[in-house]
This record gives C-alpha cells, sequence and structure tokens, in this order.
C-alpha cells in the first residue's frame, strides 16, 4: 500500500461528556455523565473512576457517583463545541473530514511531507487540539476504518500492516464505532460472537463466497474490513457541482435559529436533486460565504446514505458551530465577521439509489420510526424520563389492568403475566379509548341500578347519566359480569367484587349514526365509564 494514500483518524475520547463540560462551565476533572432514553451513553474518566458506565441507569449511575453531573445528550451541543477543534485541526492540515462530533479523519500525506514524518504530524495535531481545550488520541493507518481503531489504540500502524492490527481485536468490535457501522451490524456481531468467531482475524479468514451467502451485503462489507482491504479514503479533490443545492440567504443568517430553518429548507432541496439523479449521498459539503466574502466549507461523512433529516441536522450543527465559534486564547465568541449570505450544499460522494432502502408507497420505514424516538426522547430530556411513557401488554381482566406503562428507553416488564389464564377476563374487542369517569345507571323509574351479591341487576337498567354528551337511553345492553378478586388487599382499588357492562346508546329510536358502545364498571358501589369503543 503505497504511504500517499495512509489516513490519519483524530479521535477525541468521551466527547459528548467533554463538550457537555464546557458548556456547563465544568472543571476537565469533574465527573460528568451523559444519558439518552434514561440510560449512560457517555461519562467522562472521572465518572468512569467513580463506577459510572455506559448502559447504567440514570439513578444507578448517581447512586455510584453522588457527585456526578448528569447531562441530557445533545447532538447540536457536540457539534457546536467540536467545531473548535476542527478550527484548530484546520490550521496545520486542510480537508479534515468529520465522521461524527469528536472523529475526524484526513489525508495525512501533505501533513507528514511538511513536518517530516508521521509521528510529528500526528504529535503536532495532538497539540494544536490541546491548545484549543480538549484531548485526543491519534491513529494512522493505510485505511480509513482502520486508522479510526488505531486512533482508540494511539497507535500508528506501519505500512501493509493493517490486516495484522485488526487480527487481534474483538469481533464485537465491529459495531462500537457508530460512523463506521450500518445498521444491523450489532447484530451480526453478536451472531459471528454466539458462532464462536471471537476475533476479527478469525472473521477474515472465512471464505468471502461464505459470508456473502450466509450473512448478507453488510457482512461482505464487514469482511473487507476485517482483511484490510482498500476503502474509500479522505477526499482531497474539489467536489462537482452538477448536484449543488443553492441558498442565497436574504436576509442573511446570523442566528442560530434562523441557521436551522435555512438548513431544513436547503436539505430538502438538495434530496430533491439526489432523487431525480437516482443516486445517495455518503459525503457532504457544506459551505457558506459571508457578507465580507469571507469563505467556510467542511466536510460530513456517513457511512450509510444521508437522509433529508440526517442533512438538515449537519447543516443546523455546522452552522452553530459557526456562528459560536470561540477562540483558543481567549472565552470571548467569535462569530464570522459578517452574516452568511449564501449556503451550499455539495454532494462529494454519491452512492446509486441501489443503496438507499427506502419505504415503498410512502409507507412506514426505519428512518421514521427512527425520526419518530428522535422526537420522544428530545420530550423525555425537556420534561424528564417519567414524561414520556410507552405502553406493554400485561396480564389483567380489566382492559386497564392489561397496561403497564414504563419510561421510554427502561426496561419493559409487565405487571403481571400476560400469558396466565385470567378467568373473567373481558373479552375481545377491548374498547379503544380508556376512561374512568363516574357515572349513573337508572331504571325506568329513575332509580340507581346496583349489582346484587348474586351478579345480577337490581333493576333493568334504562338510562345512563353523568357521561355529558353520552347521556342517553340505552338502546341495548350485556352483562353484569361479576369478578371476586383480590378481596384481601383494601388498599387496591380494584380489590373486591366488580362488574362489567357493555351497553349501546342510540341517538335515536331506529339507531343509527349516534350509536355509543360503551364499557362500564360497577366497583365500590358506584359505576364508573371505563372505556368507549370506537
Amino acid at each position: 500500500m503505497p504511504v500517499d494514500s495512509r489516513v490519519l483518524a483524530l479521535w477525541c475520547m468521551d466527547w459528548p461528556a467533554v463538550a457537555a463540560a464546557t458548556a456547563a462551565g465544568l472543571a476537565s476533572t469533574t465527573p460528568v455523565a451523559v444519558t439518552l432514553a434514561n440510560r449512560v451513553i457517555a461519562c467522562s474518566a472521572s465518572a468512569r473512576a467513580g463506577g459510572v458506565r455506559r448502559g447504567l441507569r440514570r439513578r444507578e449511575a448517581q447512586a455510584r457517583c453522588p457527585q456526578v453531573h448528569v447531562v441530557t445528550a445533545d447532538s447540536a451541543r457536540d457539534a457546536r463545541h467540536f467545531e473548535n477543534v476542527i478550527a484548530a485541526v484546520d490550521d496545520l492540515v486542510p480537508r479534515a473530514e468529520v465522521l461524527r462530533p469528536g472523529l475526524l479523519v484526513l489525508s495525512v500525506r501533505g501533513a507528514a511531507r511538511y513536518f517530516g514524518s508521521e509521528p510529528v504530524a500526528a504529535e503536532r495535531l495532538i497539540d494544536a487540539v490541546a491548545a484549543a481545550g480538549a484531548e485526543c488520541q491519534v491513529g494512522v493507518a493505510d485505511q480509513l476504518p482502520t486508522a479510526v481503531f488505531a486512533a482508540r489504540a494511539g497507535r500508528i500502524v506501519e505500512p501493509g500492516n493493517d490486516a495484522a492490527f485488526l487480527s487481534e481485536l474483538s469481533i464485537r468490535q465491529l459495531a462500537t464505532e457508530p460512523a463506521l457501522s450500518v445498521r444491523g451490524r450489532e447484530d451480526l456481531a453478536d451472531l459471528l460472537w454466539r458462532m464462536g468467531i471471537r476475533t476479527l482475524g478469525q472473521f477474515a479468514e472465512l471464505s468471502r463466497t461464505d459470508v456473502a451467502s450466509r450473512f448478507g451485503a453488510d457482512a461482505v462489507a464487514a469482511h473487507r474490513f476485517a482483511c484490510g482491504e482498500p476503502d474509500r479514503g479522505p477526499s482531497g479533490r474539489d467536489p462537482v457541482a452538477e448536484l449543488d443545492a443553492v441558498l442565497n440567504c436574504d436576509p442573511p443568517i446570523d442566528r442560530v435559529d434562523a441557521a436551522a430553518f435555512a438548513g431544513r429548507s436547503l436539505a430538502g432541496d438538495l434530496h430533491r436533486r439526489l432523487e431525480g439523479a437516482g443516486v445517495g449521498c455518503t459525503r457532504l459539503a457544506i459551505h457558506a460565504v459571508t457578507a465580507n466574502g469571507e469563505e467556510l466549507e467542511r466536510v460530513w461523512r456517513c457511512a450509510e446514505p444521508l437522509t433529508e433529516d440526517a442533512t438538515a441536522d449537519r447543516v443546523r450543527w455546522q452552522l452553530d458551530g459557526w456562528l459560536n465559534r470561540r477562540t483558543r486564547n481567549r472565552g470571548a465568541c467569535e462569530r464570522p465577521t459578517a452574516p452568511v449570505t449564501v449556503l451550499r450544499l455539495r454532494p462529494v460522494e454519491v452512492v446509486s439509489a441501489a443503496a438507499l432502502q427506502l419505504p415503498l408507497w410512502g409507507g412506514l420505514g426505519e428512518e421514521d420510526r427512527l425520526r419518530a424516538r428522535r422526537a420522544l426522547l428530545r420530550v423525555q430530556g425537556l420534561l424528564g424520563p417519567e414524561a414520556v411513557q410507552v405502553p406493554v401488554l400485561s396480564g389483567g381482566r380489566g382492559p386497564a389492568e392489561r397496561i403497564t406503562f414504563t419510561p421510554l428507553g427502561d426496561e419493559q416488564v409487565p405487571r403481571a403475566d400476560p400469558r396466565q389464564p385470567w378467568p373473567g377476563q373481558l373479552p375481545e374487542p377491548s374498547p379503544t379509548v380508556l376512561l374512568d369517569d363516574p357515572v349513573e345507571l337508572l331504571d325506568g323509574q329513575g332509580n340507581p341500578v346496583r349489582v346484587t351479591s348474586r351478579g345480577l341487576f337490581s333493576a333493568d337498567p334504562i338510562r345512563l347519566t353523568g357521561t355529558g354528551r353520552r347521556d342517553g337511553r340505552l338502546r341495548w345492553w350485556a352483562g353484569p359480569w361479576p369478578v371476586d378478586e383480590r378481596w384481601w388487599d383494601p388498599g387496591n382499588r380494584g380489590a373486591g367484587r366488580t362488574a362489567r357492562v357493555q351497553v349501546l346508546l342510540g341517538g335515536d329510536e331506529k339507531g343509527g349514526a349516534d350509536d355509543l358502545a360503551l364499557l362500564l364498571c360497577y366497583r365500590q358501589r358506584r359505576w364508573y365509564l371505563e372505556g368507549v369503543y370506537e
């Protein structure tokens, strides 16, 4: 492998925690944990020394290290503060590509020639990043993925030794770096582990034909990586302009909220162009021009073709970083010399439409589900872990008892086993809307109807009141179905003797569009509207 093709990767350890500490003005020795869906996804070295680990629940992390500063994950914050690191690198070596906040790559050819050798270039970059207020590790290798893992180990891999360096790594390393893996890579690593393949070297020894026939296309890409075979390196060329999306900003952009709106609009324009050409973008250049003629450009690189939302996010992150860049010598905010007047998106690298996995006929695809989950996580980050809850099918007799709500991200454990027999369980279908409103069930003389100890009505029910717009005469009813459970637990709301009845309210004598099916529950000598069938 020629030295000219060598790649340098620069990795800032625990970057989400570092960015969170910087944003909060905390000392570098302060324990910091970053959570997503109520679980720790990153933590500082001092937090790890206190017992905090990735994957722990927030409360457990605080119990292990009471002084830990816990913050919610924020990709925009990570990208905004990483811009200072990128600027420090650009001062020494231009044309760096961002894989994600905290990780960038570049071609080491020019830097090695200028500084005399690869080790000296690596040392100069580490010093420059340290001057910007961050710590990093650098790795150099023939191929980009190998360089990323070499940076994690702080190694410079000799030319031609990529495969030998990778061979000792655990097979689970296939899925540790999100910037290099695609959806499903973690499942592949887990499957290989269960098959007895423990290292990347053992995986590389498998036949390429066997890997393709048994595991699929992504496994072939992972196999090429394990073998240290050539991969797409950092681009040192100017991108072609035929697919560029350009926005002339009027008025000029000088605020982050305006930048986010412009990024969303421009991302939509770019992806319409890409769809028209039948391609997807895996390497995106974001170019900005200010009113004073200053030009800024940054390249973002992705393992998978960018979606419109992912493009908009990267544009927002980058503009946020530019508009809030800070100097390395003082804490004052250093904005561009003038507002941004022109914004351009350039697809530096594109792949054919065959690489895109889009839903048929506009249906719900995996990306839509991920986008919905991201929105819920943002709400959870604003309002707390208990604010967003998901239902889990549980065991029980009534419709409300058969649902257990757990915070999003927590283990979904039902209150009771739904597979067990539940005598007296309400038959299907269940009500569409669950309520718990007190109502009155009356007979023909207007007297309350009760359920006797024998499980029968005290009189035929004729009318339902207390439901507002749902008040009316009964056209039909079925039941009651009595249940006597948990008589030993008076503190339980559903304890003792209960009964359920289904009723149909009609708005006219013939029963038409105004008919309404309801589920009533009798407990503690009161009737409650428990559900509505729709």
